[in-house]
Order: structure tokens, then sequence, then C-alpha cells
């Protein structure tokens, strides 16, 4: 089946560097790192375009843990996003985070092709194990 929210051939330089401090956390022969492996402060010139989701299970719903000062204007931490209307650069959040979540591997959203106008943001997905499961996903949103 095709993942509905593949990787592109290339991604923007700021995701891709994410993506790469994503996979150095790995453990071994894991598939995704262990969620209290990251740290935000480890990339503090992208912490304004970084969030952290929590993912709970039956139901499953995400919670917004940790939001980046240039990705919204108010205070969202806390919030559900089924709860929350969101708007850019979070448009689809919901869906993508069930998609990271099933595919257990990233996931992201944006322009088909680089010269296509909409939206006028890329979103990279990246999910952390934790209790046995996808517990956590690291997200980073890139504007040019």
């Amino acid at each position: 089946m095709k993942h509905p929210y593949p990787l592109p051939a290339h991604l923007p330089p700021d995701l891709l560097r994410v993506h790469a401090y994503w996979e150095g956390l790995l453990r071994g022969r894991a598939e995704m790192p262990f969620w209290d492996d990251a740290k935000l402060t480890d990339l503090p010139d992208l912490a304004d375009r970084l969030f952290l989701i929590d993912v709970f299970q039956r139901p499953e719903r995400f919670r917004l843990n940790t939001v980046g000062k240039a990705l919204t204007e108010r205070a969202i931490e806390g919030e559900f996003l089924d709860e929350v209307d969101l708007g850019a650069p979070f448009d689809f959040l919901l869906s993508q985070c069930s998609a990271t979540v099933e595919a257990a591997g990233p996931s992201h959203f944006g322009p088909a092709t680089p010269s296509a106008p909409s939206p006028a943001y890329s979103r990279l997905l990246l999910p952390m194990w934790g209790d046995g499961r996808v517990g956590m996903i690291l997200g980073v949103v890139d504007f040019s």
C-alpha cells in the first residue's frame, strides 16, 4: 500500500538535518529512537520550528507537548489535535500523525514538487518509541 505522506526524494536542508538527528538517535538495530533520547536543545537554531506530540492509544489521540514559537501565536501545548483548530502550518496534522504511527516511520507533508506553490511550507514527522509502542512524534516545519 502506498504511504499517504511519503518522504520526497529531496528534503529541504533543515528537515534533512532533523531527519539525520533522528537517525543518529537510533540504538543498535532499532527502527526508531526512544522518545526520551530526543532533546530539542540539541537543535537550538531550529527550536522555534520544532514540536513534540504525545501519542495515546485506544483511542488513538495526539496531544501537543512542545511547540516552537515560530509555529503559532497562541499557547497550544497540552491541546489534543482533535479538539483544536490549528490551520497552517498544521494542516492535515492529525491524519499525518495517524499515518506516521501506523507506518512506524517518517512522514512528510508539503509541496509535491519544488515548483508547486502550495502549501508554502514542508513538515516532517518522525516517530519515537516508548512504552512498547510509538509514544511520541518529533516534528519540524520548514518555511523556505
